[in-house]
């Protein structure tokens, strides 16, 4: 289009100036009217010969013949070059006409590398995060500095809209597990209350051979039981007045409560760690949470290690444990609820926790070694804030 707008009125303009330059040379040259003043004006000055004159006639007649010659030759000369100005102006049209064309297609080569391009890449781009693909990576940048601006903008966009969306699936996949863990708390104890009364009542009143039979129901009664409690805590979030909290004397009291004498501990920490304002029982729930599973990876006999630091704006506390690490296809789901590697468990007390974390406006992650440990590290947010009710 740009050469099209370029080329058409330029050979326009160029004809008209052909055609009026050739009109204006014929005009000027007037060679076959010289001619024929040549002829009449020999014609003319025969008879003035012929009849008789003084010197001084013949020598104006002398003059006025070579005048007449004169004229007629420089007519015909002008004739002669004009028509070869023609060819001249001919050429120098199209060569004109030439470096118009080049000329335009070099702009619009330019304009289509510096906008054109630059432009459908980025209008590909928005379809890209429409359906939420991932833009390509584009070693060549093409257009104004401009638009690379705008490709790490949109770059930027797409990933945090990607992000939003992984939080919304997210936040949709937790509340579905809350809800269904709500509904099964909800329907393992209507039932678990009459068992605990009738196994009660066989305890007391069952014969001894049954007592072997007695004790495992009561003990699969109490898993269940526990197993109930686990779903109620991960089915419902933090609720009630948040307060400010000393989080190494809950952590302190916590690791006292919870770890067996059979396992080394050490606290590192000091008493200079600004308060955290949330909800004191989930969190003492969610180190719990986190400190039974150093116990189980332990085993018999190892270290537990937890640390707290301040690190603004988080107060961060790493439990680290001496046990048998966790497989890097395992330890991208340990947080999902229902997820464990433990007989007998139900996957919740990580799940727990990172929901604890998420209602506190903070996070939780892990990393391991298998042979060597794991260290799940929490940060809690500082600033006094509205403790959050929804993840």
């Amino acid at each position: 289009m740009l050469i099209l707008f370029a080329l058409v009125p330029t050979v326009a303009v160029t004809l008209v100036g052909v055609g009026t330059a050739s009109r204006a040379l014929s005009l000027l040259s007037a060679r076959s009217a010289w001619e024929r003043i040549a002829l009449s004006g020999e014609q003319a000055l025969a008879a003035t010969r012929s009849a008789p004159l003084t010197v001084e006639q013949r020598a104006v007649v002398d003059r006025h013949e070579a005048e007449l010659r004169q004229s007629v030759e420089l007519a015909r000369r002008f004739d002669f070059v004009a028509a070869r100005s023609m060819r001249l102006v001919v050429a120098g049209a199209v060569l004109v006409v030439l470096l118009v064309a080049v000329g335009a297609s070099r702009v619009a080569g330019h304009l289509s590398r510096q906008l054109s391009r630059p432009l459908d890449e980025l209008v590909g781009w928005t379809g890209l995060i429409r359906t939420g693909r991932p833009i390509p990576e584009q070693p060549e940048r093409l257009g104004a500095p401009e638009f690379e601006v705008l490709r790490t903008g949109m770059r930027t966009m797409a990933q945090e809209l990607d992000t939003g969306r992984r939080r919304a699936l997210d936040a949709e996949r937790a509340e579905a597990f809350r809800e269904s863990a709500r509904r099964f708390a909800h329907e393992l104890k209507n039932p678990l209350t009459p068992i605990r009364f009738a196994v009660d009542r066989l305890r007391r009143s069952a014969p001894e051979e049954l007592r072997d039979t007695v004790e495992v129901l009561a003990e699969e009664a109490a898993r269940l039981e526990t197993m109930a409690k686990s779903f109620a805590q991960f089915g419902r979030l933090p609720d009630g007045p948040a307060a400010d909290i000393d989080v190494l004397e809950l952590v302190t009291r916590v690791a006292r409560s919870t770890v067996p004498e059979r396992l080394a501990v050490t606290i590192e920490g000091n008493d200079t760690l600004p308060l955290v304002h949330g909800f004191h029982e989930p969190l003492v729930r969610a180190i719990t949470n986190v400190l039974l599973n150093a116990v189980d990876a332990c085993g018999a006999s190892g270290q537990i290690d937890i640390g707290l630091r301040h690190d603004a704006p988080f107060v961060i506390i790493t439990v680290r444990d001496s046990g048998g690490g966790i497989a890097p296809d395992t330890l991208v789901r340990m947080f999902d609820p229902y997820v464990t590697t433990k007989p007998g468990g139900t996957g919740l007390g990580l799940a727990i926790a990172r929901q604890t974390m998420d209602a506190h406006q903070g996070f939780i992650d892990a990393t391991s070694t298998v042979g060597v440990g794991t260290t799940i590290s929490l940060r809690l947010p500082v600033e006094r804030r509205t403790a959050s009710t929804e993840p």
